[in-house]
């Protein structure tokens, strides 16, 4: 299997119009324009939004001209086609903090000398109210409202922004403007990319070709999602991306292997065999875990998580050196407070779901209450889950 015939199969879900006609347009010799882009939405990429990215970086490493686009316009509506309520509106300030790390998380999977960036504020707040209007009339209302999601918001009578419609139509516009042949996205975003096929069929009467990824599901088995608390982030530190990837269901390691590693197809068939067997899946995930950090970071960062992995959590000790945190609060502070201040849970929600979970321990003993009140002092250690330790100085 050569590089384009694994571009074309590994964790590709759908190719539209067909596999045939853009392996033969691959095959050409042709320079291809193709983008991938991402609204600034939050701070951080996970291992799920990397899937896309391996294949932009294929298609650089290609030599066609590629583009990762960052979506400073579309972001001030915001794509609700796969949300059950409408997303709250951002300010340009807010979406250019949540920008600041992108490039940064995303440069673990990209080479930004083969690619360029670009901001779709560039092209998109410069359109007249006159051109949104001919712009609007090449897509059909009724065509969004019928999107599943969309329909059940709208028979429950939930509200549905106008401004929502137009999500597709920019997208579309973005694609257009880069007068793109090849699309690359999740198969939740076909739809929207689907609007840039119209748009160059209609306008300049050209073929152009989706690329939809499969999803790599998270450590759960569900959907990656910060709201779940099953994400593996690109800025993880090691030893947390490492007990992450630990952690993921068994049925998952092949798909983690395919999606979340450069590895060659021909040694995950092995591996998936290994499994089929009857070898430990401990095992081969420490394998899995290890590959991935040495993608992203390096083999001694990789070699160091596993080692910490053995101690803390195979073998049950504490690590040597705890983070520490210095305390200037109140002496009773309110449990979840104290997680919060001590970046051992992103948000209140987080926090009392953990301590409901049994997932928290000060000084070896059990939380259970997340409204409980303790007092803090000098040297205490917070424990979050199997590997999260900080140790409280006041």
């Amino acid at each position: 299997m050569d590089k384009i015939d694994e571009l074309l199969t590994r964790g590709i879900a759908n190719i539209i119009p067909s596999k045939n006609e853009l392996e033969k347009l691959l095959r050409s010799g042709k320079k291809l324009n193709v983008y991938f882009g991402i609204d600034p939405t939050a701070t951080k990429i996970h291992l799920g939004n990397a899937v896309p990215l391996r294949k932009l970086q294929t298609f650089a490493e290609l030599f066609h001209n590629v583009i990762f686009l960052i979506g400073d316009f579309t972001t001030l509506i915001g794509d609700t086609s796969d949300k059950d309520s409408e997303r709250p509106m951002l300010t340009s300030k807010q979406i250019q903090e949540n920008f600041k790390t992108y490039k940064n998380q995303a440069g673990k999977i990209l080479d930004f000398s083969k690619i360029q960036v670009k901001h779709n504020s560039e092209w998109l707040k410069k359109l007249t109210f006159a051109e949104i209007i001919k712009l609007s009339q090449q897509f059909s209302f009724g065509d969004f409202a019928a999107r599943e999601l969309i329909k059940k918001r709208l028979l429950s009578g939930k509200h549905v922004g106008l401004h929502e419609g137009l999500y597709p139509t920019m997208q579309g516009y973005d694609s257009y403007f880069l007068d793109t042949d090849v699309q690359i996205g999740g198969t939740d975003q076909t739809f929207n990319m689907q609007a840039g096929r119209i748009l160059q069929k209609n306008w300049r009467k050209k073929e152009s070709f989706i690329l939809a990824n499969e999803f790599l599901l998270g450590t759960d088995g569900r959907k990656m999602s910060k709201t779940w608390d099953n994400a593996i982030w690109l800025d993880d530190a090691p030893n947390d991306m490492f007990a992450k990837v630990m952690a993921i269901n068994d049925d998952l390691i092949i798909q983690y292997f395919t999606l979340a590693t450069n590895i060659d197809l021909s040694e995950i068939k092995k591996i998936e065999e290994e499994l089929k067997s009857g070898k430990n899946p401990m095992e081969i995930k420490r394998k899995l875990a290890y590959t991935i950090l040495s993608e992203l970071y390096c083999d001694e960062d990789a070699k160091k998580s596993q080692e910490h992995f053995q101690k803390t959590v195979q073998n049950k000790q504490a690590p040597k050196v705890l983070p520490t945190y210095k305390f200037s609060g109140k002496a009773q502070t309110r449990i979840d407070d104290l997680l919060l201040l001590t970046n051992l849970a992103e948000s209140r929600l987080q926090a009392k779901r953990l301590i409901e979970q049994g997932g928290v321990e000060i000084e070896g003993s059990k939380i259970t209450d997340s409204n409980l009140e303790i007092e803090v002092k000098n040297d205490m250690v917070l424990k979050v889950g199997k590997r999260k330790f900080v140790k409280i100085k006041t």
